[in-house]
């Protein structure tokens, strides 16, 4: 998978917005400068996580964004896929043509990796991030407990 840093970003910024968005909306002025992430390039990712549902925007002084939805209901896999994050670890965008038009050797392989990584994605929610951040890391949490259960 080719997660590269917009993917990154947008999870970043999501979880610093659900750990800061309970006192109204968060600027991306503050996620920028929390997270060392450029603020224009957080107004691109807001664009579309907003386009998808996932924020709503509040204008002028006083304004910023906010969770569309509570974090518990917000996966991590929408947040990649709203980035328009390809999560597709073949050579051929999963066209089956990676060999001289036929499917290459190993092509069954990296679509059936690219189904275990959206899965496990997927079986993670924002809440989950946050709720991790809140307390130190000790011992088994749920997200890694949800990622040796992908891993079966």
């Amino acid at each position: 998978m080719r997660l590269t840093t917009k993917g990154r970003f947008a999870v970043t910024a999501m979880v610093d917005l659900a750990l800061h968005g309970g006192r109204g909306p968060v600027t991306l002025a503050s996620i920028s400068e929390r997270q060392k992430i450029s603020l224009s390039y957080l107004e691109q990712l807001f664009g579309k996580l907003r386009r998808n549902n996932l924020v709503e925007s509040v204008r002028g002084p006083g304004g910023g964004y906010y969770l569309a939805r509570t974090a518990g209901k917000i996966k991590i896999a929408e947040i990649v896929v709203a980035v328009d994050e390809p999560l597709d670890t073949t050579h051929c965008a999963e066209k089956g043509d990676c060999n001289d038009g036929k499917p290459c050797l190993t092509h069954n392989l990296w679509m059936c990796l690219n189904e275990k990584i959206y899965a496990y994605l997927d079986s993670v929610n924002l809440q989950q991030l946050v709720d991790g951040q809140a307390r130190p890391s000790s011992g088994m949490t749920a997200i890694s407990m949800n990622k040796q259960q992908a891993i079966r």
